[in-house]
């Protein structure tokens, strides 16, 4: 056995989840060894395509996914994903092959651990047969307790070295990392605060998903409204006092009620410019807290009241139990019938009126994706690229729970949607996949529609298509109504035409009566993608990204 061979070993020991990649002659042999010890391997056809469909599908599944990558340009190619990932904090690893250090004029030769560093991704690496054990447990141990993208650095010399006697013994039972319990006198502060305030809101974000349980309890004995960032989309679906996503995909009663709060609470969430809208859902006197399990983190976006040291969970449950040993009695605050009454009538976004944009040649987005909303089945899997078109997909389509949204937004980037629904659906693959991405950022991420035809995926790919990119094109032309749009703006595309080039289905939607080809497609059990190539009428410039554009 290779050195190669036994990180592969170790890692399928460890219980990986899903690898992805693009297999060169640096990885060929790890990635081999993964498969032949169980862990599935999906082969992308670009690195940047991997790298978002392991991001998804950790974030998805709960598990380590594998990112496997050639040296230097097979590295360099993931970037973005990469970086996506880090942002984010995903438990990944790249298992990247790395020029011998001899090798300083090799065409692959470079700095990877600079690299890692630079997308904010933690760098490590193996370093002998002797260690390889070791180093490999070192990195999955950060990915798993610290929440952390790790860059395996695998150097080609050492991947060839032969394992001596009683250097592959298998790992030992990896301990996690304990949660972090809040400290006393940061519960009875927050317990002052949440004591009183007459209209509570708790938002959680990524930090908060494996808390829901515990949040909601504090909520209905407190009184608190509960909302999500988008990334924790679904989180309270049960609950009859949910508000949604809190910031730029606020419903307009949303909004108000979150306007309207003397008392926010943030559980794992970033309060940034996103979830917050720059502040303006955040009035003057209200009181802010933040729970996070970084300190640096906390106040790292707008100044807070309260920043707490933390899991999420075991907050909830420690301010809990100090409410009830004080002896305060469960109570209505912003829970209150006329709230929950008009939260039943107009909090989703299907409930809002609109006019209709509809013209002979194209549709309008809320119309289109309001109707999909209705006849894509509702154990569904939702993940959203960036552009101007994201907040329909985000606003009108439903999802079963948290597990039923991906939101790769961390970095900003267009064109990680199509990556993001593959490994989202590979995660969860007892739910439909449904794709919302713009023509710009689908041209980029065209080329891993093979991957999906190859996978046998009935994948949704909803296409909002305004020939152009259309933040651009709206939201440049604000401070200077002249500006010339040509750089931003292109002939109209048939994606219909080349989602059946690729082998998959494809449909044009100008009309609501065009969508009678989605039942059609749903009722034959499919076994391909459909692209629903859908020619969207202007919104004259989405008001979430206008709001985002004050930030750029």
């Amino acid at each position: 056995m290779n050195v190669a061979q036994l990180v592969g070993k170790t890692l399928a020991q460890l219980g990986v989840g899903h690898c992805f990649g693009v297999v060169g002659s640096g990885n060929f042999t790890i990635t081999n060894t993964l498969m032949e010890h169980g862990v599935p391997f999906t082969a992308a056809r670009h690195e940047g395509g991997a790298a978002t469909m392991a991001d998804a599908f950790a974030r998805t599944s709960g598990q380590v996914a594998l990112l496997s990558v050639h040296q230097g340009c097979g590295l360099t190619n993931a970037a973005t994903g990469i970086g996506e990932a880090a942002k984010s904090r995903t438990p990944m690893i790249v298992l990247a092959a790395e020029a011998a250090p001899s090798a300083v004029y090799s065409n692959f030769a470079m700095d990877q651990e600079g690299f890692a560093a630079s997308v904010y991704a933690v760098s490590e690496r193996v370093h002998s047969a002797q260690t390889a054990v070791a180093d490999t447990i070192r990195a999955y141990r950060r990915a798993v307790n610290d929440r952390r993208t790790v860059v395996l650095n695998l150097p080609l010399n050492v991947q060839a070295q032969e394992v001596p006697d009683g250097a592959g013994q298998p790992p030992a039972e990896i301990s996690l990392a304990e949660t972090i319990r809040p400290s006393r006198a940061a519960v009875a502060a927050l317990t002052e605060l949440i004591q009183n305030a007459q209209r509570p809101i708790f938002v959680a974000g990524r930090g908060g998903r494996g808390a829901k349980t515990e949040i909601l309890e504090l909520a209905r004995q407190t009184g608190a409204l509960v909302a999500t960032s988008a990334v924790a989309k679904g989180l309270f679906n049960e609950d009859h006092f949910n508000l949604g996503i809190s910031g730029g995909f606020s419903s307009p009663l949303a909004a108000e009620l979150i306007t309207g709060a003397d008392l926010i609470v943030g559980f794992g969430c970033a309060l940034n410019m996103w979830t917050m809208r720059h502040g303006h859902l955040i009035s003057a006197d209200t009181k802010v807290v933040q729970i996070d399990l970084e300190d640096q983190a906390l106040g790292a976006n707008r100044p807070i009241n309260l920043g707490v040291l933390g899991d999420s969970g075991e907050c909830a449950t420690d301010v809990l139990a100090e409410i009830r040993r004080q002896g305060y009695p469960p109570r209505e605050g912003y829970r209150s019938a006329e709230v929950a009454a008009r939260i039943r009538g107009s909090v989703q976004w299907q409930q809002v009126p609109f006019e209709d944009l509809c013209d002979p040649q194209r549709i309008d987005p809320r119309t289109l994706t309001k109707r999909l909303d209705e006849l894509l089945p509702t154990e569904r899997i939702v993940s959203v690229d960036s552009g101007n078109f994201m907040g329909y997909p985000s606003q009108y389509l439903s999802v079963p729970d948290e597990f039923g949204f991906c939101f790769t937004q961390a970095f900003q980037s267009i064109g990680l949607g199509l990556y993001t629904a593959i490994g989202a659906a590979l995660a969860q693959p007892q739910r439909l996949p449904v794709l919302g991405t713009g023509d710009g950022g689908f041209h980029m991420a065209i080329a891993e529609l093979d991957t999906a035809v190859r996978l046998n995926m009935p994948l949704v790919c909803i296409v909002y298509n305004d020939a152009a990119y259309g933040a651009e094109v709206h939201h440049f032309a604000i401070d200077n109504p002249d500006a010339d749009m040509s750089s931003v703006q292109f002939p109209d595309t048939d994606f219909a035409a080349i989602g059946r080039g690729f082998g998959a289905d494809g449909i044009t939607v100008r009309s609501l009566a065009d969508l009678d080809a989605v039942s059609d497609w749903l009722d034959s059990n499919p076994s391909r993608p459909l692209v629903i190539d859908a020619k969207i009428a202007s919104d004259s410039g989405a008001w979430w990204l206008a709001e985002a554009f004050k930030g750029h």
